[in-house]
């Protein structure tokens, strides 16, 4: 079996998107991105594509090819586009916007196929891996499910009213969600099937991870397994590693100078990516805490960071 290729993008206010060797730490490819910045990015499960949202567009880019032009340009929403990801299979993707709305793409048509309304600006979206729901998080604090075979909203929760919900996160298997948020509190809940198809809530755990804004929370991947991790990234400057098992603090990640806006584990969890507004992003050992490499190159904050190092689904 040969390695999986590994692919690396940064985002950054100066208005470039760049892609890395992970190992070397070298930059390969920069793309201009002149619109606006980029808030997010993601790759397809393919590795074909990145995905950009910025503001108010997404802009998908070929990542096999040298062009700086994007193939796709996805324009619906009317306010800065916070929230971007893609069906397990790649056949649609959604996105969450300060416009107030949660909406869905299928890549392979122009315009956006379905929108919900949230009633206040979008800052997380995630996809359920039962594929069939997306859980949001806004401004105002709301919660909310959306079943995408009923097509509505199937449940609504306010952690704490008027606290913005800055991130959410879903264990692989769906048993946990956990919302943090800007007084740097995370939420966690058990997801229990009802007796329809309906999540429910179960209150599990509340967790004071930061004193500060917590930007993005991340649950460990599958083949972390049977360790557990929750990654919280703080504008404390640092990223905290708690033990999903107890809640109890692992390790805290100490080296980023600025707020650290994202993270992103490795498709088995030995390591995390960051990004931060001191321009770099780092690459962290999970089991010594110590950052290995620092990508060097953004001139401004670093926002965002995506990662793909796992294998391309097989193809059907």
């Amino acid at each position: 079996m040969s390695q999986p290729t590994v692919i690396l993008a940064t985002a950054s206010y100066d208005h470039t998107i760049r892609f890395w060797e992970a190992k070397s730490g070298r930059c390969y490819r920069t793309i201009q991105y002149p619109d606006s910045q980029v808030n997010r990015l993601e790759i397809t499960p393919d590795k074909r594509y990145l995905a950009a949202a910025g503001n108010p567009h997404i802009r998908l880019f070929d990542i096999n090819s040298s062009s700086p032009q994007p193939v796709m340009s996805y324009d619906s929403h009317t306010s800065n586009v916070m929230a971007v990801g893609f069906q397990c299979d790649g056949n649609w993707m959604y996105s969450g916007s300060e416009d107030g709305t949660v909406k869905i793409w299928d890549l392979r048509a122009p315009g956006c196929q379905r929108e919900y309304e949230s009633r206040a600006a979008v800052n997380t979206v995630v996809l359920h891996p039962n594929q069939t729901e997306l859980i949001s998080g806004d401004q105002n604090g709301n919660i909310r499910v959306w079943d995408l075979t009923a097509n509505s909203c199937s449940c609504e929760l306010v952690p704490e009213v008027d606290t913005a919900v800055r991130s959410l996160t879903v264990m692989w298997d769906g048993s946990l969600v956990v919302a943090a948020n800007n007084n740097g509190t995370c939420y966690v809940w058990r997801l229990l099937r009802g007796t329809q198809t309906m999540t429910n809530f179960e209150p599990l755990h509340k967790l004071q991870a930061h004193n500060s804004y917590i930007l993005k929370c991340l649950l460990s991947p599958e083949f972390c397994e049977p360790h557990r991790y929750l990654a919280t990234a703080s504008a404390d400057h640092t990223v905290k590693i708690w033990n999903v098992d107890g809640f109890t603090l692992d390790k805290t990640l100490i080296g980023h100078q600025r707020w650290v806006w994202d993270c992103v584990f490795s498709v088995d969890g030995a390591y995390l990516i960051t990004a931060s507004s001191d321009t770099t992003a780092r690459l962290w050992s999970m089991s010594t805490g110590e950052d290995i490499k620092v990508y060097q190159g953004h001139h401004k904050a670093t926002t965002c960071c995506a990662l793909h190092d796992g294998a391309e689904p097989a193809s059907s």
